[in-house]
């Protein structure tokens, strides 16, 4: 055992130790980082407008802070982009992640000195846990990639900003320097199929014991690799023992990622965002991520169901319940307020408090009322492609609404792995697996597959890369971008269609 895997293990118990402390005593948590919140911003611009002098409860904040998306929040985001001080959050941002908006245009989201550390440690602890319960730690001494946004940042106001994942990359410990791949020269690349590519050649011959990414384009790193070496990702890289990944369910990847791999690898989840890191995954044995609540962020969970009624009831963590669609709610170190971030999130446990994102609150199909979301999708093809050779590489779904013939339908997208092995024979059976579970999800669907409102679903065969080409063709091919499970429209589904 090296000095550094040994220290690793010592460190990793320390960190257990301390989430432990916290982890258990919930409700009194968040009350601290709520009490602490309000204190510290109650003299800013937002905590003004809003009375913060007088919040003194959480009934007090739910009256005088409504619940915001980004465009709502935008007239205070653009003062903060503008240079001005003391807004949101006191003085002003470190930096802004730039992400990619919807009416707005960009999205400017500030990080901020108290928000900043908790990016970096979040991801840090999530290893340590891993390492503290499995006893693994070798994989320290090996090189380890991210497959991320450029590093390289613009600058606005005095203020520096970039992709989340690329601000990020500047906050990597020492430590670790020295094991990090690619090189900065190849991780400025912008144009993604040119980075991938280079990071191939750079790690062709290295030895990798950790890669980390959203699947969907660690998948793409995989694929040419495994063309280069001709040989599974796993016997080129023998030491290869750890796959972190965020931003997407890796069930439907998982086949297709052993297959590449050629065995099974162990794996975190993560949920970071622009906005905050949220949870990671704690324990190999448990299912879900552990919330993190001790992270200058504030929770509340607003019902599903209920979040587009005229006055909807807002949850602390208190309050929540078991495998219930909540739409996630935060209030932060940022001064993000009431915030919306879009997700929606189960909790799998209570004691201690972990959560799996279920999807996304303007992701879904309800064109009939049958208020299908992301995981009812994920887990009917995970369902249906289980002890077969099928291979999923990408998919989404989307209504037919108005169908040439016969009733209407939900048409599912799905690009399967060109190795001819990867297709079903049978792609109506199939076809028909998916719907057996959609219907045994959803009693919605199921009983408008019943009452001969829909017809079953129809699978469409995306060409291969047919999916890189659509997000190519949007301009947003790699980093951080993902292709949307489902919507309730056929933007996607009428590109695709042309592709």
């Amino acid at each position: 055992m090296s000095i550094k895997s040994f220290a690793a293990k010592i460190f990793a118990k320390r960190i257990v130790q301390k989430t432990k402390i916290w982890a258990s005593n919930p409700i009194e948590t968040q009350q601290r980082v709520f009490d602490d919140l309000i204190r510290q911003a109650k003299n800013t611009q937002f905590g003004k407008d809003h009375h913060f002098d007088a919040i003194k409860t959480f009934q007090d904040f739910s009256k005088n802070v409504p619940i915001r998306d980004y465009e709502a929040l935008k007239t205070y985001v653009d003062r903060v982009v503008q240079g001005e001080e003391n807004v949101l959050w006191k003085g002003k941002p470190l930096y802004f992640a730039k992400t990619s908006g919807t009416t707005s245009g960009a999205k400017y989201i500030p990080l901020t000195k108290e928000s900043m550390p908790v990016h970096i440690e979040a991801a840090r602890n999530a290893i340590l846990h891993y390492i503290h319960e499995t006893g693994k730690a070798d994989f320290v001494n090996g090189k380890m990639i991210f497959l991320q946004g450029s590093p390289i940042l613009e600058e606005k106001n005095g203020i520096k900003l970039g992709r989340l994942s690329g601000i990020v990359a500047h906050f990597v410990p020492k430590y670790l320097q020295k094991n990090r791949m690619p090189t900065l020269a190849t991780n400025c690349i912008e144009d993604w199929e040119t980075k991938v590519d280079a990071i191939v050649e750079e790690t062709f011959h290295q030895d990798m014991t950790v890669i980390s990414g959203i699947p969907s384009w660690v998948q793409m790193y995989f694929e040419k690799l495994e063309q280069k070496a001709q040989k599974p990702v796993g016997e080129l890289f023998k030491n290869f023992n750890l796959f972190i990944y965020g931003g997407v369910n890796y069930e439907p990847y998982r086949a297709k990622f052993e297959n590449l791999i050629g065995r099974k690898v162990p794996s975190i989840e993560l949920f970071p965002a622009s906005e905050g890191f949220f949870a990671y995954q704690d324990s190999q044995n448990e299912k879900g991520m552990l919330l993190l609540l001790k992270s200058g962020i504030f929770y509340e969970f607003l019902k599903s169901e209920e979040f587009y009624s005229e006055n909807p009831k807002r949850h602390t963590i208190g309050e929540v319940e078991l495998y219930v669609n909540y739409v996630l709610i935060i209030s932060t170190n940022a001064g993000l307020w009431g915030y919306n971030i879009g997700d929606t999130v189960q909790f799998t446990s209570l004691k201690p408090y972990r959560v799996i994102v279920s999807g996304r609150i303007k992701h879904y199909i309800s064109a009939f009322g049958e208020h299908v979301i992301g995981k009812e999708v994920e887990t009917a093809l995970q369902e249906a492609t289980k002890n077969t050779a099928i291979r999923v590489n990408e998919f989404t779904v989307a209504p037919q609404i108005t169908p040439k013939n016969g009733l209407p339908f939900h048409e599912w997208f799905i690009e399967f792995d060109p190795d001819g092995s990867g297709e079903p024979d049978d792609l109506i059976l199939f076809a028909k697996a998916i719907d057996d579970s959609m219907r045994k999800q959803n009693s919605y669907y199921n009983d408008l597959i019943v009452g001969n409102v829909l017809q079953k679903a129809i699978i469409t065969k995306v060409a291969k890369n047919g999916f890189q080409e659509y997000m190519k063709s949007i301009g947003k091919l790699g980093g951080q971008n993902k292709i949307p499970r489902l919507s309730n429209d056929r933007k996607i589904a009428d590109l695709l269609k042309r592709e």
